[in-house]
């Protein structure tokens, strides 16, 4: 069980208290992106749930686009049984034809429909995809707060401009920006140089660091010889996992120096270090646990530097 002074931190600046560590839950249920019901079931989901929640890790970040819903309905049928508090997170999609705050209602109602709930922890935007203005989707969340839909709101992939906009819309209802989630990685650092996380850390907003393995590519599971299977297959070609081998080393070396911590357990322990909360995904129990060893140590500063300059060298 994770401490409670140690590994629960605020959520932005709301009163609500998040593990430093969190469960992604894209892939339970999708079959195009993630081949759901090919080497992972229902129950394998299930026993990812129960082994996080068991450890004390119970931020559970889904989405209605994730498997056309099945996601949240997984996570609904399993907060039913949860024998300890759940924290839920989910997502509204900002489609074209969806033009007015009511939009943003309804979906929420569905979503806490499929979830079994009355009310989410954290309710966010997706994407800022136009045609519809940021401002408007920030009057709607500050919405569902009034109507107690939502304890607290957030965004995801917003710029740093993008996240000041909403965060001024939302302080005239007296509502804070609670988070940004972003892709964040060894392999994916561009906030650190496009103002997003230094934005965050202004306002008081958490990142929320979505994808911190890279898909997969930082467990070590995946090389030249032996390439990522399906569309993930396409953003990281044999020619981009040969270029990644020199920091999956380092990251090896950095693990057993802590004891024999895995690649996968280094990544996440570095996103830690950089003040984000990430949500790794989660098929099974494995996963889950080996997710959860990347709690109760922490990399050295001259670690830390050292995997970001050999990040820094992979073109």
């Amino acid at each position: 069980m994770i401490e409670q002074n140690e590994n629960l931190i605020p959520l932005g600046r709301t009163k609500i208290q998040i593990p430093r560590l969190g469960v992604g839950t894209w892939a339970w249920g999708d079959r195009r992106f993630w081949n759901y019901g090919q080497g992972y079931n229902d129950a394998d989901i299930r026993a990812a749930f129960d082994a996080s929640l068991a450890a004390g890790v119970n931020l559970f970040d889904t989405a209605e686009m994730y498997g056309n819903g099945r996601s949240e309905r997984f996570l609904g049928s399993f907060l039913l049984g949860a024998d300890a508090p759940v924290i839920v997170a989910t997502k509204f999609f900002p489609f074209p034809w969806r033009l007015s705050k009511s939009a943003l209602l309804h979906a929420l109602h569905n979503s806490l429909e499929r979830l079994n709930l009355q009310k989410v922890d954290l309710y966010q935007i997706h994407w800022p995809f136009p045609p519809v203005a940021v401002e408007t989707w920030a009057e709607a969340l500050a919405q569902a707060v009034q109507q107690g839909l939502a304890q607290a709101v957030g965004v995801s992939n917003y710029s740093a401009e993008q996240m000041r906009r909403a965060s001024v819309t939302l302080a005239k209802h007296d509502i804070a920006l609670a988070s940004n989630q972003v892709e964040y990685s060894l392999l994916k650092r561009e906030v650190e140089q496009n103002g997003v996380l230094k934005t965050c850390q202004e306002l008081g907003v958490t990142l929320i660091a979505y994808s911190p393995l890279a898909q997969g590519v930082l467990t070590g599971k995946y090389s030249p010889e032996h390439p990522m299977p399906g569309v993930r297959g396409w953003r990281y070609s044999r020619a981009a996992l040969e270029k990644v081998q020199p920091l999956l080393r380092l990251m090896t070396e950095t693990g057993a120096a802590h004891g024999g911590k895995t690649i996968a357990q280094v990544a996440l322990n570095w996103t830690i270090c950089k003040g984000t909360v990430p949500i790794p995904g989660a098929k099974n129990a494995r996963q889950a646990q080996d997710n959860l060893g990347a709690l109760g140590w922490r990399l050295s500063e001259a670690e830390v530097a050292a995997l970001e300059d050999a990040s820094e060298k992979i073109d």
